[in-house]
């Protein structure tokens, strides 16, 4: 059999899991499901068989850095990591996917799956994705349909007949009213759309000469301008963002007529929601679920996320509670999907907190802000083994370094030097200055700047080995 070349997508914001998901660390990276790995690191876990190439990776520029992290932390090597200089929808990515496999094989069998789904058993679904291959060989474009548990309306439906593995699509419907909803799961015929595919990369290439020519045409231009850059391959932001911005549903899969439906033999979820998260996690004797420090008292049917503060909830039933070290989220279940539009109220009002969260990582590491006024600010830093920060300077803040665990090297100026725990440096305005992680255990710091000026983008850059612009 012809090796399943994953092409995982990776380019969403999930603005419905605010604040814990943030456009600058979005859900795909967090590990929403009790355990200690994020959503994209056991969607990559789900293609270590023999069947499967190594995976390649479709992400935002601004996540470069974790995609490249959290599959170290794995140990599993990517074959590319594709950079999308601005998000186009899936009929994009699905294009290039498609050149690019087409390149490595005549006969490659290409799978389309997002980051940030949940699937229970990665064994039954490599199974059924392997039920769909004979069909694909034979030029199906195969989507995977989950069985509904309910009538859903935050799903797009599927529509199909016959028997066997591979039934015939007769149509896709786009996310039903409840009274819809409950006719399609009465009937028996309809599926919850995954967002899955499986197809040769030649079919796919040729429904898109059939009917997108120009995302295709797009995407061909685009590769052929793309640049490779360390681990990654940088699409080329002009071409790529003349490309339509369209799914591969619209684009390709309501207009092919060699559509077929594998149902999905796995507990599925989009996790699209707060009340998805409640749904997939355990829950005491009362329906409630936690994650953090939480007490419940006389409540029930609730969700409830601390990521510091012990948090209580008394008499309360079928709320969402998430609490970050900035924000908070109250709502109800019934609500939820309305968390977006507070998301857009918070970006109409160029709010830091629908970005960033109080935790910044960068490629090196992270920091995170602990205190702050007009003329000074607090940070915790924390670097990685053998990383480093970049050389630098500041024309409005000096900085004071205090060492708190581990070693590190420190450059100022034309000085290098070793701090251990509890010493300390001052790095004066304008001085140029770098550190580094010479250790084998992350080091941690405090950091203190004082100035007129402590914004992000006060840096001026003259070394840098993760290739980055002033304020990244």
């Amino acid at each position: 059999m012809s090796l399943i070349y994953p092409f995982i997508l990776s380019g969403g914001s999930g603005t419905r899991l605010w604040p814990l998901s943030r456009k600058a660390y979005p859900k795909q990276f967090l590990a929403l499901t009790g355990g200690d790995k994020s959503l994209f690191q056991m969607s990559c876990e789900r293609f270590v068989a023999p069947q499967f190439a190594a995976p390649t990776i479709l992400g935002g520029d601004d996540h470069r850095f974790i995609i490249a992290e959290q599959m170290r932390e794995l140990g599993i090597k990517p074959a590319t990591i594709v950079l999308e200089p601005m998000g186009r929808n899936t009929a994009p990515a699905a294009a290039i996917a498609a050149l690019l496999a087409a390149e490595r094989s005549d006969d490659a069998l290409l799978l389309l799956a997002p980051s940030d789904h949940v699937i229970a058993d990665a064994e039954a679904f490599r199974e059924t994705v392997l039920r769909g291959v004979p069909a694909a060989q034979a030029g199906a474009l195969i989507t995977f349909g989950v069985k509904p548990s309910g009538p859903n309306t935050g799903y797009g439906y599927i529509e199909a007949e016959g028997a066997g593995d591979a039934l015939k699509v007769r149509r896709f419907v786009e996310k039903p009213d409840q009274a819809k909803a409950e006719s399609y799961v009465v009937s028996g015929n309809f599926y919850w759309n995954a967002g899955i595919f499986l197809m040769s990369a030649r079919a796919l290439i040729a429904a898109f000469e059939a009917y997108a020519p120009d995302i295709l045409e797009g995407c061909r231009r685009t590769l052929m301008r793309a640049q490779v850059d360390l681990d990654f391959l940088r699409l080329d932001t002009q071409t790529y963002g003349a490309i339509p911005d369209i799914s591969i549903d619209y684009a390709i899969m309501e207009k092919a007529e060699n559509v077929a439906c594998v149902p999905l033999a796995a507990q599925w979820s989009d996790l699209g929601s707060w009340p998805a998260i409640w749904d997939v996690l355990d829950k005491d004797t009362d329906g409630n679920a936690a994650q953090g420090d939480v007490i419940f008292q006389n409540t029930k049917g609730s969700y409830a996320y601390s990521e510091n503060a012990c948090l209580c909830l008394i008499g309360l039933e079928d709320v969402l509670v998430v609490a970050t070290k900035d924000a908070i989220l109250v709502a109800s279940k019934e609500h939820a999907q309305e968390v977006k539009n507070v998301v857009e109220k918070l970006k109409q009002n160029d709010r830091p907190e629908i970005i960033f969260h109080k935790r910044v990582y960068r490629p090196w590491g992270w920091f995170e802000g602990l205190d702050r006024d007009k003329r000074f600010q607090v940070k915790r830093i924390m670097v990685n083994p053998g990383a480093q920060l970049s050389l630098q300077s500041h024309h409005h803040r000096a900085e004071h370094w205090i060492v708190v665990e581990g070693t590190l090297e420190v450059t100022i100026d034309n000085q290098i030097k070793l701090l251990n725990e509890n010493q300390s440096t001052y790095i004066p305005l304008g001085a140029r200055h770098r550190l580094a992680n010479p250790g084998k255990i992350p080091a941690y710091l405090i950091e203190v700047q004082s100035g007129s000026y402590l914004g992000e983008d006060d840096i001026v850059r003259y070394e840098d080995i993760y290739g980055r612009a002033a304020a990244e």
